[in-house]
């Protein structure tokens, strides 16, 4: 688990440099990845090809990963969410790939982020019902890999929800 710790503190991005003109292109792309590229040069304020060659640098760079659609996860009847600490019996680098492995393959987990702390991970579930969720835990969750407690808190209510990262003016 330490070894995962220094691994995310000391990550280094190429010392990537981002001008005005590169963090508002982001801001622009995370609120509606589909704005045309003449668009975006216009909001951005730069001419067609160079902002062109910016996102597409952004691309190969790794910084703009994917673009989606984001869903209405009530209006698709998936409208709870659960929080699961998981807590593992072993933390070897085999154990630890086989669960991280394991959890890929389930596919009303959402999220899963490795913590620090006493607990190991914290998954976020999406299903339709408490009783879809029993099932699954049931069934899927309580089979992961080395997995030794499993602590689940349901969300009352949906106060933020954003996939937009907090892009600063520097």
């Amino acid at each position: 688990m330490l070894h995962r710790l220094l691994n995310l503190f000391t990550y280094n991005n190429k010392n990537m440099k981002f001008d005005k003109f590169d963090r508002e292109i982001l801001r622009v792309l995370q609120k509606d990845a589909t704005v045309s590229m003449a668009e975006l040069s216009q909001r951005v304020g730069l001419s067609h090809t160079p902002c062109w060659r910016r996102v597409k640098r952004m691309e190969a760079d790794g910084i703009i990963k994917q673009k989606v659609t984001l869903l209405d996860n009530k209006k698709l009847n998936l409208g709870v969410s659960v929080f699961i600490y998981v807590t593992l019996k072993n933390h070897d680098g085999e154990s630890l790939n086989d669960f991280e492995k394991s959890v890929q393959n389930i596919d009303e987990i959402v999220e899963c982020h490795t913590t620090s702390g006493d607990k190991d991970y914290l998954l976020k579930v999406i299903v339709s019902s408490i009783e879809e969720y029993e099932q699954l835990l049931k069934s899927k969750l309580t089979h992961l890999p080395l997995v030794d407690h499993l602590s689940s808190t349901f969300a009352l209510k949906q106060v933020k929800n954003t996939t937009e990262l907090p892009i600063k003016n520097q």
